[in-house]
């Protein structure tokens, strides 16, 4: 069913837990290299779990891809940004021109950067058009989006791993572009864990003190509106989600389906995997965590997952760089892993694991 159009209840059905014997295959070979056990840290689990994503201990990891999804956000109109929805559509673009960070990055790391418009307000000539609906409502009023949306948004995302993989990606990085993100980010977050909203929300890409004050009042008042802290993940998603967190949840989803690992960037990639966790618990041992955003529930939410990033570098920009930064840490890693001598070849005794 690789190039046929999947629904999400047949996925959800449908993935299995990665390949222990895979992980643990991948393990002993990192343990015979000739070096001091489990020295490399973050960069020998890396390459665990893309064994037990691929379900393989011959991991693969040159073909790599960026995913920026880009959505715009109705709850703009509540003054919870510092800048307008043009920005989105913006940014978009420059991807392609390798105008913004994400694009450089993925250049300087030989990845493809492949935008794509879930849910932007306008129309772009070239971001590849997967649209939704333009751009979510205001959750202040009303619910972000219908049902039907999240789960059309959610299943682009499965699709769209699919179709990677068929083209041979076998690393895939999440990313976005959507102003007003973080808020609706740290309202799905904040019903999910359910955890204060001003313990969840930050100031983005630069909010005033009163302006934090603001969101912050506008997340309460919508996870009150609808007893979010009680509800099923889809209807969290609904009220206050977004097009861009629905479709890289189900790229998360997507990945576990067809044994894709799939990094997982910042705050908002990183909300959209516990969303992608909690309609499928299975899926998060193929997702990789790269940094922890500066934004305040950056941990918390990692911590839910049960996932240790790479960086803690002060990054927040988001657009999927975080993601990318980690590209050469694993290229490393899997160069050593699959050519470096093992204490037999080069007639050393091995390092023991003591208690």
């Amino acid at each position: 069913m690789e190039n046929e159009k999947i629904t999400l209840e047949y996925v959800l059905n449908h993935i299995s837990p990665c390949d222990k014997k895979a992980i643990e295959e991948c393990r002993q070979r990192w343990d015979s290299i000739a070096k001091p056990l489990h020295s490399l840290g973050w960069m020998e689990e890396a390459i665990a779990i893309i064994a037990g994503a691929q379900h393989s201990s011959k991991v693969v990891t040159n073909r790599k891809i960026l995913v920026p999804m880009c959505a715009d956000n109705g709850v703009v109109a509540e003054g919870v940004t510092q800048t307008g929805q043009e920005i989105t559509a913006l940014v978009a673009e420059n991807f392609l021109d390798e105008k913004s960070c994400a694009a450089v990055m993925c250049r300087m790391s030989d990845a493809v950067i492949r935008p794509i418009d879930i849910g932007m307000v306008v129309d772009t000539p070239r971001v590849e058009k997967r649209k939704v609906a333009y751009g979510t409502k205001n959750f202040a009023k009303e619910p972000a989006m219908t049902k039907d949306e999240a789960i059309q948004a959610l299943e682009t995302g499965i699709q769209l791993v699919g179709e990677l993989k068929a083209e041979g990606y076998r690393l895939i990085a999440t990313g976005e572009m959507g102003i007003g993100n973080t808020t609706t980010s740290s309202a799905v977050a904040a019903s999910l864990l359910n955890v204060p909203a001003v313990e969840m929300t930050g100031r983005g890409a630069g909010l005033s003190s009163e302006g934090l004050k603001k969101k912050i009042r506008v997340i309460q008042d919508a996870i009150a509106r609808w007893n979010l802290t009680e509800a099923d993940p889809l209807t969290v998603l609904s009220c206050v989600g977004g097009f861009d967190i629905a479709g890289i949840a189900g790229m998360f989803l997507g990945g576990a389906y067809y044994h894709v690992p799939v990094l997982i960037d910042g705050f908002i990639s990183s909300v959209a995997a516990l969303l992608a966790a909690r309609l499928c618990p299975d899926c998060t041992g193929y997702m990789i965590a790269s940094h922890v955003s500066k934004e305040p529930a950056a941990h918390m939410v990692l911590e839910a997952l049960g996932l240790s990033p790479a960086l803690d570098a002060g990054m927040c920009l988001g657009e999927g760089s975080g993601a990318v930064a980690v590209f050469p840490l694993i290229e490393m890693a899997s160069e050593i892993y699959h050519s470096m001598s093992t204490f037999a070849q080069i007639d050393m005794e091995a390092y023991e694991e003591l208690k």
